[in-house]
């Protein structure tokens, strides 16, 4: 079983910065391909980006390419989102998933992946 919690959600204005990070405790972290997921009011979860086990690939939705950057650290099992060029659209409640099944992951909403953190607010003020 798998515990993710978020931090470093809060309010950027357009343009600006936040990093988002993702403690991951009881598995083997290096097991699991790593993604982040937001949800909007109103809207569906969606995927924005996802990490394999060595960070050396790596995949974004269109929205947030170029703009957000998905990393982690195996030492500290810890997976990050640095998020530049923040827009109002950005705005949501970003989570943190887990999954051994890469496709999960990158599936629109993330239907099925085992393990989600409990969410962080992001707000972007325009």
């Amino acid at each position: 079983q798998v515990q993710l919690v978020e931090s470093g959600g809060g309010l950027a204005q357009a343009g600006g910065s936040l990093r988002l990070s993702c403690a991951a405790s009881g598995g083997t972290f290096r097991s699991y391909y790593m993604g982040w997921f937001r949800q909007a009011p109103g809207k569906e979860r969606e995927f924005v980006a996802t990490i394999n086990w060595s960070g050396a690939v790596t995949q974004y939705a269109d929205s947030v390419r170029g703009r957000f950057t998905i990393s982690r650290d195996n030492f500290k099992n810890m997976v990050f989102l640095q998020m530049n060029s923040l827009k109002p659209e950005d705005t949501a409640v970003y989570y943190c998933a887990a999954d051994w099944d890469r496709s999960r992951l990158v599936a629109s909403t993330g239907d099925g992946v085992p393990y989600w953190g409990q969410g962080t607010q992001v707000t972007v003020s325009s």
